[in-house]
């Protein structure tokens, strides 16, 4: 882990290797930018300072050069007068040796002399002709070197401003290859060691009527969701005529993040290549977007990166919010059902105490019923007493009382049974 102190508020927080290497990246590929024009305002200076060190050094050598063949030609000349005088002093001395001897002498010292003179000056005319040769190659090497420093400081400007034109459009315009291809192709070259678990695939589902380009997604072991990006690659050809902004795709990007549920939404783009807002790397508009992030492709991975460590770190939390949230739909549940069986069970109730209360207002009518039978029971009862008992005090006496008719037919009746018997 690293210390990192904050510039602004003061306060020291701690990144893992991961992170101190992306932010430490991010500060590399700032100061390359500062570095890279630091030297390039130090190649403009050298290449004037050449230009005049140039210039100085050929007019100080032609001068020394200069100088030092007229002081060769001084030296020479002093040694051919010397030689001169020396000869001329000797032919003096043998002219005066031989006055007496040779009477044409004198016309050979003179032309002897005059041969001298000659040679000395045949000389002297041919160093010229030289030293005004030798300025004149002086001359075409100083023009030549000139040209040569001129076409190598053009070839570096050249050079400069194919290596800007070239980090500008971070070479993935290249033949045959789109923004799209170039991004799935950096994520999968770390796919197996970075993200050996993670999804990144194009957006296909276009149910809603639009869709992004691609979808990142990460769970762990539980399944809970530690992040999800829904990516925007743009790229504009230098032939195309009406020229888009990154701002044109922010909103379209923010509903196609929102209708496919993911949480961060990034525009990868080449658009506006001279804007140094987002040529400084990760621009963040959360300020109109929320969780939205634009960036250049070089920071295609290291914005997964960054998004995926701080999630890491949350994950703990979302991880025990998964949780309670299981636990309240547990508690939930658990109350439906207890509420579901509460409403069962009074429902259940309620038509056993109706059947009952009805069971009940039956045997109450079926007692009170057997109970005016039982009373009617009753009186037959006392009505069969009654009529008994009368049967009992019922005799012939009785029968007849009043009655002669009936009281002569017994008395016949009676003697006849006597008679019989």
């Amino acid at each position: 882990m690293n210390d990192i102190k904050c510039p602004h508020c003061g306060k020291v927080f701690k990144v893992d290797e991961a992170e101190f290497a992306d932010i430490l990246k991010q500060v590399r590929d700032h100061q390359f930018e500062k570095e890279l024009q630091e030297h390039l305002d130090m190649a403009t200076k050298d290449k004037e300072n050449a230009v005049k060190l140039a210039e100085s050094n050929f007019k100080n050598t032609l001068q020394a050069e200069l100088a030092k063949k007229d002081k060769e030609l001084a030296e020479l000349k002093a040694e051919k007068e010397r030689n001169l005088a020396e000869q001329l002093a000797k032919k003096e001395s043998e002219i005066a040796e031989m006055k007496s001897k040779i009477t044409n002498a004198e016309t050979e010292k003179k032309l002897a002399v005059t041969q001298a003179v000659n040679f000395v000056e045949k000389e002297r005319d041919d160093f010229k002709i030289k030293l005004q040769s030798k300025e004149h190659e002086m001359q075409l090497r100083e023009v030549s070197l000139k040209d040569k420093y001129e076409n190598e400081l053009k070839s570096k400007d050249e050079m400069i401003e194919r290596y800007k034109d070239m980090k500008l459009k971070l070479s993935t315009k290249m033949i045959g290859e789109t923004l799209e291809q170039h991004c799935e192709t950096e994520f999968n070259k770390l796919r197996a060691t970075a993200f050996p678990k993670a999804y990144f695939e194009k957006d296909n589902d276009s149910k809603s009527g639009s869709k992004g380009d691609y979808i990142y997604r990460e769970t762990d072991e539980a399944g809970n969701e530690i992040i999800s990006i829904m990516f925007e690659m743009k790229n504009e050809g230098d032939e195309t005529a009406t020229k888009k902004r990154n701002e044109d795709f922010l909103r379209e990007l923010d509903k196609d993040r929102t209708e496919k549920k993911c949480e961060y939404a990034v525009l990868a783009t080449l658009l506006e290549v001279e804007n140094e807002l987002y040529n400084t790397g990760i621009v963040d508009v959360s300020h109109k977007y929320h969780k939205m992030y634009v960036v250049r492709p070089q920071f295609f991975i290291p914005i997964i990166t960054l998004l995926r460590n701080a999630a890491m770190n949350s994950l703990k939390y979302k991880a025990e919010l998964a949780l309670m949230r299981a636990q309240n739909i547990d508690v939930t549940n658990f109350e439906g059902q207890l509420n579901d069986f509460r409403e069962s069970f009074g429902r259940n109730f309620r038509l056993a105490s109706e059947k009952f209360k009805t069971a009940i207002d039956s045997i109450d009518k079926s007692i009170e019923q057997l109970q005016k039978t039982k009373e009617n029971l009753l009186r037959s009862e006392d009505n069969l007493r009654l009529a008994n008992n009368k049967a009992d005090d019922l005799t012939i006496k009785k029968l007849t009382r009043g009655n002669p008719t009936m009281k002569a037919k017994f008395e016949e009746l009676s003697d006849t049974d006597q008679t019989i018997g």
